[in-house]
């Protein structure tokens, strides 16, 4: 009977009326595989097998249309399937059309199942479908809490204080507030030195905040953790709170730790100029996690903090016990520019290059205006080597051209400090800062 006779149109529509008719599903294979279109068997009788797996005559059926060879006569045969169609109702042996349905012979020995199953395993879904594992209620993040392993404390690196070039009067005030103390514990006992502690470092762009924190924390053989205004923040309500209280409580945890609050002035602005009630408290917990309800809670934790707008800084994070000490951190002076220059050319193919006249020359530059004097000069050989297709080293001639070219970043910082300097230096805390503009003649 060809595929597309009208009883095997109706049969497929009462078939899909019916998916687990296993019976009539099972007619409408024999008669597809009667009538030459064993593919469409086979995926009939797959189907009936994924319903019921156990079923004799669909895995015969199966068999037969998969074009295995037909079970000996004198082989036994299983009983038939209690679900077995009736062989009244129409015929499905091409050979006997009157004759009854056949009982299910067993398949040979040799027929390769799991080969058949993997043939037709496109034709066939999953039975069924698996859910992916729940975490437990402990591990399951929702979004509400952050871990402390969120908060990555950093081993003590090999980063030293001699690492920072220049700087002379930031180290001795770094020596006194954290190092010294440390060094001598009996000393410490008997002036009652505490080994907490808030500084402040503010200055230009540019000019080795981070990386003088990083090698106190490298003095001090403490882990350092690094925090900045995108870890605290957030936009529901209570969480920044929930998030400066941690940063705290794991330093606590892991003391001794040097906790370095970066842009400080976006942490800790001043109050009255915050509209955002959230805003005002985060700061008041920055209040709260510096003093600590027990005096002894914060021993061992160091907190450093950065900002180029020290102005702009809540005032009661500036009194004495929070970030009463203030350190102004300028661009690197000629000893200093000389080593910046040297570390970024290091490793640049460069001939006849006198990097004491370009300490000379780049007075105001901070490290980062350097590094760009650096790259702007590899830039210039590059492009001269690539036009002309002769590789050439990084010479004097490139350095100045990239010196010429680039205006001090420091420079708008300097003129906006120069107005907090003369009006706003209330109580001297800018006096190293009205000290240095008068040195350079800005005041």
């Amino acid at each position: 009977m060809p595929a597309d006779s009208p009883l095997i149109q109706s049969l497929r529509t009462a078939v899909a009326a019916a998916p687990q008719d296993i019976p009539l599903r099972l007619h409408l294979a024999e008669l597809l595989l009667a009538g030459g279109a064993a593919d469409a068997a086979v995926a009939e009788a797959a189907v009936a097998l994924q319903h019921a797996p156990g079923d004799a005559q669909a895995r015969e059926l199966m068999a037969r249309a998969m074009g295995a060879p037909p079970a000996s006569p004198a082989s036994p045969t299983p009983q038939s399937s209690p679900t077995a169609p009736n062989a009244s109702a129409s015929p499905i042996s091409p050979a006997s059309p009157a004759s009854p349905v056949p009982q299910a012979a067993a398949p040979r020995p040799g027929f390769d199942w799991k080969a058949a199953g993997e043939q037709v395993g496109d034709a066939v879904p999953p039975r069924f479908v698996t859910a992916e594992p729940l975490a437990a209620d402990g591990d399951e993040n929702t979004g509400d809490e952050q871990s402390d392993a969120a908060w990555d404390v950093e081993v003590p690196g090999a980063v030293r204080l001699a690492d920072v070039g220049g700087l002379r009067e930031v180290k001795d005030r770094l020596e006194a507030a954290f190092l010294a103390p440390l060094r001598n514990p009996e000393l410490r006992r008997l002036y009652g030195k505490s080994l907490r502690g808030g500084l402040l470092l503010y200055g230009p762009p540019g000019c080795g905040k981070t990386f003088v924190a990083r090698a106190v924390a490298g003095e001090l053989g403490a882990g350092f953790l690094s925090v900045s205004v995108n870890d605290v923040l957030d936009m529901w309500i209570g969480n920044s709170e929930r998030n400066m209280h941690q940063v705290f409580e794991t330093a606590r945890r892991q003391a001794p730790c040097v906790v370095f609050l970066d842009e400080l002035d976006a942490l800790g602005g001043k109050r009255s100029r915050v509209q955002s009630s959230g805003m005002r408290n985060t700061v008041n917990q920055l209040l709260t996690e510096l003093d600590g309800v027990d005096a002894a809670a914060n021993e061992g934790v160091f907190v450093l903090a950065a900002t180029n707008a020290p102005w702009d800084v809540d005032l009661a994070l500036r009194r004495p016990g929070r970030f009463d000490r203030t350190l102004l951190v300028l661009p690197p002076d000629a000893p200093a520019r000389e080593a910046v220059l040297r570390y970024h050319l290091r490793e640049r193919p460069i001939e006849k290059v006198d990097v004491a006249k370009l300490a000379r020359l780049t007075d105001g530059f901070s490290g980062a205006d350097l590094a760009h004097v650096c790259e702007s000069a590899a830039e210039t050989a590059l492009l001269d080597s690539a036009r002309t297709g002769t590789v050439r080293l990084i010479g004097m001639p490139d350095l100045l051209g990239a010196v010429r070219g680039i205006v001090p970043s420091t420079e708008p910082w300097f003129a906006a400090a120069r107005n907090v300097a003369m009006y706003a230096n209330e109580g001297g805390q800018y006096d190293d800062l009205v000290a240095h503009l008068k040195r350079k003649r800005k005041l």
